[in-house]
């Protein structure tokens, strides 16, 4: 065995068994199976890669729907497990396991690494203070306390943090709480809590976070933590809780993020016990192995601030790479159950391709963390144009006349005048198994699809529907030659896109008569080799199916509500539209066009800009929520539409005095006037 073998273990965080998975789910665990897949490409003796997973099943919200549903919590967890496993399967994420947190392995683990921390004296138990609900008789989640923000006094927000400010606080700061469980006034009440001495690894996270395993946008945010100063980590839970109760301490559970991560240390023991693996070997202090996870930027300090501190505290090996990525949007929004755009997997899987998703997310992700939108007209055109037109045409147009005039076999030698087209599709494999590697996974495509065009180009200007009518040698010697170099592009075109088509490049290697391939078959070719007759390897996407799709997603929402309350109110409920006004409201809306004489980022905030705007004579600070699309340097001298009529509104950054207007999809696809548009600072917009 090399002794540069690399040994891989790769990780998708972990879904919350309490719902349905979704699309916005589905960017992550595509992204994490696109890269897997590309590692196993390569010869076992190279590269050695595992894939683990679990449900994440501990929990308030998963305890108050059992009840909810007059089940027992593990009859729901064991539900959910086999539709989460379905859904992963329908869009062909290959796990190597697939397990649950509530399992034996988790539990030991998880008090194991309790034990050696509180051994190092490094879990302290504090008298804590914390809102309590006298109907239930439970301690409140923050998530499960509603109330007015104690900074800018919006109605309606969760107990740790507001929506509208983006404040944090303690849910007791809360003005006006009411249990979002019951509906009851919240009381306050004194339990002991246990506490991960979090604080004593400030100069080991420092270095840790700066040290190559994160973005470097993932690391500069984790410094907000530091900035308002490192506080330990509560670990436990009171009773009624639906967990692994902490050793030696009655009445008191492990917070589920305590034992969500340790979830994929015992997926893999489980994978080790089955398969004969060394657990040690990619888990041990000295494990050589790479260790990579992939997760959302919502949880990025739970994995890259608690977790390495607990794992280094606990005298196990750290990640090497957590990759974070950005959140999901469906034609410039946010996922709306109100609008039928929050979209469940098994709703796309019941009108759609699952590649085609799988396509259309890979040519939209970098390396960088990115929100990305799903706008479904160009998810139709681009599936259309690349998969149908581009690549399925090169096999379609090549092998009828293959099969036509030489009875399904390719030439003898491929290689005519030494065979351009081939030798550069070649050329491509190392900048496009680059991108897989780097998870640039948008600038593979854009090579792929780019080495796609040529070949078509290439097909075309040869003209063999024109040979086909030659009957002398030369011409059908000719005629053979191009469609047998147009089918061996087509080969290595498959296998550029396999990653991220597993099934398509099945079929495809099905139809070339080939074995499945992997990165070693770059320099073999077909020469001579009898193929299959071609079957239809992909079909246009139709708006007739988005419509039905997206009709199915409002309807399921609708059941949903009906049959389950938990989907009424409170923190699962998604936020609706706003109720519609009339055009006399709208008549009261001030709209002026205004120049921004400045603008500035904000510190501590990751979507806003701070515009200083002039409304001809009247200058204004404006927080514009624009940071993604706009970079500050760029906007000075700028127009835009102002509601100038708006109350100022307190933010934890500053007063904004006005709403500044932007149109477009949404990300970096915002639009704001030129300065020569005609508008002049104050004038109305009518």
């Amino acid at each position: 065995m090399s002794n540069n073998k690399r040994k891989i273990l790769a990780t998708s965080a972990l879904p919350y068994a309490n719902g349905s998975i979704h699309l916005g789910h589905l960017v992550e665990y595509i992204q994490t199976d696109i890269w897997v897949r590309y590692q196993k490409m390569y010869p076992k003796a190279e590269r050695e890669c595992h894939y683990v997973c679990a449900d994440d099943a501990h929990g308030t919200p998963i305890m108050l729907r059992a009840e909810q549903e007059g089940i027992t919590p593990e009859t729901l967890i064991e539900r959910m497990h086999a539709e989460h496993r379905r859904d992963f399967e329908g869009f062909n994420v290959a796990f190597d396991n697939y397990y649950t947190t509530h399992s034996e392995e988790n539990r030991l683990l998880a008090e194991e690494i309790y034990r050696r921390l509180k051994d190092k004296n490094l879990i302290e138990v504090r008298t804590i203070e914390q809102l309590y609900d006298p109907e239930k008789n439970m301690f409140l989640p923050d998530r499960f306390i509603r109330g007015e923000c104690p900074r800018c006094h919006a109605q309606d927000q969760y107990g740790d943090v507001c929506e509208v400010c983006g404040s944090t606080y303690s849910p007791t700061d809360l003005i006006k709480p009411v249990s979002a469980v019951s509906g009851a006034t919240p009381v306050k009440k004194e339990s002991e809590h246990y506490f991960f001495k979090l604080s004593q690894y400030k100069k080991f996270l420092k270095e840790w976070i700066h040290g190559g395993h994160l973005q470097a946008e993932a690391g500069n945010k984790l410094e907000e933590w530091f900035a308002v100063g490192l506080k330990d980590w509560d670990i436990s839970r009171d009773s009624p809780y639906f967990g692994f109760q902490i050793p030696d301490a009655p009445g008191k559970y492990f917070y589920v993020w305590l034992d969500a991560p340790i979830g994929y240390m015992a997926s893999f023991k489980n994978l080790c016990d089955r398969k004969g693996l060394n657990f040690d070997e990619y888990w041990g202090p000295s494990s050589t192995a790479e260790l990579h996870h992939f997760i959302g930027k919502d949880i990025l300090s739970f994995h890259a601030l608690f977790w390495p501190a607990m794992l280094h505290g606990a005298g196990y090996r750290t990640p090497d790479k957590i990759y974070t990525h950005g959140f999901l949007t469906i034609n410039g929004q946010k996922m709306s159950k109100s609008r039928g755009t929050f979209i469940n997997a098994r709703t796309y899987l019941n009108h759609l391709n699952p590649e085609y998703l799988r396509y259309y997310f890979a040519a939209k992700l970098t390396n960088r963390v990115e929100d990305i939108d799903l706008n479904l007209d160009d998810f139709i055109a681009r599936v259309n144009a690349d998969l149908v037109g581009k690549y399925v045409n090169i096999a379609s147009r090549a092998a009828g006349f293959i099969h036509r005039h030489f009875d399904g076999r390719l030439a003898l030698t491929i290689y005519h005048n030494k065979a351009k087209e081939i030798d550069d599709l070649r050329a491509s494999a190392k900048h496009i198994a680059k991108n897989y590697e780097g998870r640039e996974y948008a600038k593979a495509v854009r090579q792929i699809m780019e080495d796609a065009d040529k070949v078509n180009q290439y097909f075309d200007e040869n003209k063999p529907w024109e040979l086909a009518k030659k009957t002398n040698e030369t011409e059908r010697k000719k005629l053979h030659e191009i469609c047998s170099t147009t089918l061996e592009c087509f080969r290595l075109l498959t296998l550029y896109l396999k990653p991220i088509l597993p099934d398509t490049a099945e079929r495809a290697e099905q139809f070339l008569n080939i074995k499945p391939l992997t990165w070693t078959d770059l320099d073999h070719d077909l020469s001579g080799h009898r193929i299959n007759e071609f079957k239809h390897l992909a079909k246009r996407v139709e708006k007739t199916q988005i419509d039905a799709m997206l009709n199915e997603a409002k309807e399921s929402l609708n059941m949903t509500e009906e049959t389950n309350p938990s989907t009424k109110s409170g923190p699962l409920a998604d936020d609706p539209l706003r109720p519609e006004i009339t055009i006399d409201d709208f008549a009261k809306v001030d709209l002026r066009i205004a120049r921004i004489i400045k603008a500035d980022y904000v510190e501590g905030a990751d979507k806003l800009l701070r515009l200083t705007v002039d409304l001809g004579g009247e200058q204004r600070n404006i927080f514009a929520g624009i940071r993604n699309a706009y970079d500050p340097k760029d906007l000075e001298g700028r127009l835009t539409v102002v509601v100038a009529n708006l109350a100022p509104r307190k933010m934890k950054f500053g007063v904004s005095e006005g709403m500044a207007l932007a149109a477009g999809p949404g990300g970096k696809d915002l639009w704001l006037l030129s300065p020569d548009d005609g508008a002049r600072p104050g004038m109305r917009v009518k």
